[in-house]
């Protein structure tokens, strides 16, 4: 229901179809140049960020349909698809690709061009995955946001540790195929050293294994959950916050959205900010900015939210010192 919603709005905010591709051609009239935007998962999972680029657009003066139009390409979910809808971004002569969805998209952006400019959108490390040379001056031709995906693994840890102190074993979920999965296990070990916090690594990288990593937490006797940041699992928050429910799994998210589904909290950087960010960025290198020049930006809006009629259902009092921290209540 809600990836139908999506759809219809972000085809609404397109303006349908045939007025997408009629604007397109007229673009190509006028000279207008075309940003191509690389995403490794859908048109449902990126329709509620696509007022957020346009926001970001918007800021240096770049209305799309006026001053630029957009090419958009969905891996759905198969990185493998990436390379080739990459070359065809670089073949259809776009001014810039914004890449979207984790590392891979990036990468395949980089592989297939080193003359034409890339934002990208990633919580992997960017150095470490080999994007760019420093965030202050990352080098060549590509720019972006850093997520900052594993460093925010132990504050969530911590978060659910104070909301359920004695809930014993701790299911951490984690994708390995993500680029900082050993970065974010090292960061949960070692907070729950000093948290002195049992937990637990169950891994997943497709939706079926989702499903047997909740069965074998419980089996196991787990008693909460953290669901650390991968695209896969963000792409997943319907099934995620189910799941949860199902098992009386108090969890914990990096995305608010998983949280308003259902699931009992969330902390991590506001997607929408950071898809925001990316859209500034790409307007700023329409404006003539050479991505070489544009430091590495890093989110500074992060989201503490706790659903309260998930907590009831669970029957989790929280603290009142917690409940004064969040962003958001949902009741």
């Amino acid at each position: 229901m809600i990836a139908s919603m999506h759809r219809r709005s972000f085809l609404t905010l397109l303006g349908g179809a045939a007025t997408a591709w009629s604007v397109v051609a007229r673009a190509q009239q006028q000279k207008v140049p075309v940003v191509g935007l690389l995403h490794a998962t859908s048109v449902d999972y990126f329709a509620q960020f696509a007022v957020a680029v346009r926001q970001g657009l918007r800021e240096t003066g770049v209305i799309e349909g006026r001053d630029t139009t957009i090419e958009y390409r969905w891996a759905e979910g198969q990185n493998d698809r990436l390379a080739a809808l990459a070359a065809d971004l670089v073949r259809e002569r776009v001014a810039v690709i914004l890449a979207i969805g984790g590392t891979a998209p990036a990468l395949a952006a980089k592989a297939a061009t080193s003359t034409l400019p890339i934002v990208f959108l990633s919580a992997g490390d960017p150095i470490k995955a080999g994007l760019i040379a420093a965030l202050n001056r990352p080098g060549g031709n590509i720019t972006g946001v850093s997520l900052l995906g594993a460093e925010l693994e132990a504050k969530r840890l911590d978060i659910l540790h104070k909301l359920v102190p004695d809930v014993g074993l701790v299911g951490v979920l984690v994708d390995p195929t993500f680029p900082d999965a050993e970065a974010q296990r090292r960061q949960l070990r070692e907070a729950a050293a000093i948290l002195k916090q049992p937990i637990m690594f169950v891994n997943a990288s497709t939706s079926a294994e989702i499903n047997e990593a909740f069965a074998t937490l419980a089996q196991k006797g787990a008693g909460a959950v953290l669901v650390t940041q991968a695209i896969l699992f963000n792409t997943r928050g319907d099934q995620l916050a189910a799941l949860a429910v199902r098992y009386r799994f108090p969890a914990i998210f990096d995305q608010r959205e998983i949280a308003a589904l259902g699931g009992l909290t969330s902390y991590g950087t506001n997607f929408a900010d950071a898809y925001r960010l990316g859209g500034l960025y790409v307007g700023k290198v329409l404006k003539g900015a050479k991505p070489s020049d544009l430091p590495v930006m890093q989110p500074t809006k992060f989201d503490f939210v706790i659903n309260l009629q998930t907590a009831r259902t669970l029957g989790i009092e929280v603290p009142p010192t917690l409940l004064a921290l969040t962003d958001e209540v949902i009741e």
